[in-house]
């Protein structure tokens, strides 16, 4: 039997399906991941991107943060590929209960999906650091140079940055899902970010399966490693 009349026979068996996502989900829709040889950790930057997206250079370095951004967190025109698309469907049988996303990028909630844990924040969601108040994903990206409230405070974005922590509420839900799961499909991430990474060994149910194209430090506990494009494997797959 080949990979994924495996993954589709694991699917039809369980009733109790997460998803845990990263980068390589929405590199399908033509966002950058970071880490492959094309991903945005090996582009050539002012400063490294992983130096950019922390706490302290945006508060020392607030434009030039905001410089890359806009140029390179702008999700607002991407549309869903066929991995958001099919879950959506799943999520609408009844058989995936939760979707834990590493991204940012709010494409699953596009697709129509509901449940869906954003273990590093969203773009959708900004506030004045001055006096909180909410903005939108347009107000920001479409502002000149860096957003201001009308307060005159500083808008950032509610989007989990290194050297920040994640949120615990969302943290819990992600464990008590993966936890109660049968099957557990991880799909387009490294699982090298902590501490998202370390939430695979919560997993105590029937079926691991790993989706990446790389290989993980998690795939010799898997009960399937698929070494593919995700859209290559989700358009093959049936509801």
């Amino acid at each position: 039997m080949d990979d994924i009349s495996r993954l589709q026979k694991m699917i039809d068996e369980c009733n109790d399906i997460v998803f845990f996502g990263g980068a390589g989900v929405s590199t399908e829709s033509g966002l950058k991941d970071f880490r492959s040889k094309d991903g945005l950790y090996n582009m050539k930057y002012k400063y490294p991107p992983e130096e950019i997206l922390s706490h302290s250079f945006f508060i020392n370095n607030t434009e030039e943060f905001y410089k890359f951004y806009k140029d390179k967190m702008n999700a607002l025109n991407i549309l869903p590929n066929v991995c958001h698309e099919y879950l959506t469907k799943l999520e609408k049988t009844g058989k995936l209960k939760a979707i834990i996303t590493q991204n940012i990028d709010g494409l699953h909630q596009k697709s129509g999906s509901s449940n869906v844990l954003e273990l590093h924040g969203t773009i959708y969601k900004n506030y004045c650091l001055k006096c909180g108040k909410q903005y939108d994903a347009p107000y920001v990206f479409n502002s000149k140079g860096i957003p201001k409230c009308e307060c005159e405070g500083i808008i950032k974005p509610k989007v989990v940055l290194y050297e920040e922590a994640l949120d615990d509420e969302v943290v819990e839900k992600a464990i008590d899902e993966i936890s109660k799961a049968e099957l557990l499909i991880v799909a387009g991430t490294s699982l090298t970010v902590y501490p998202a990474s370390s939430f695979v060994r919560y997993f105590k149910g029937k079926y691991l399966v790993i989706i990446n194209n790389d290989e993980t430090n998690y795939d010799g506990i898997a009960d399937l490693v698929v070494h593919k494009r995700i859209g290559d494997v989700f358009k093959q797959l049936k509801i």
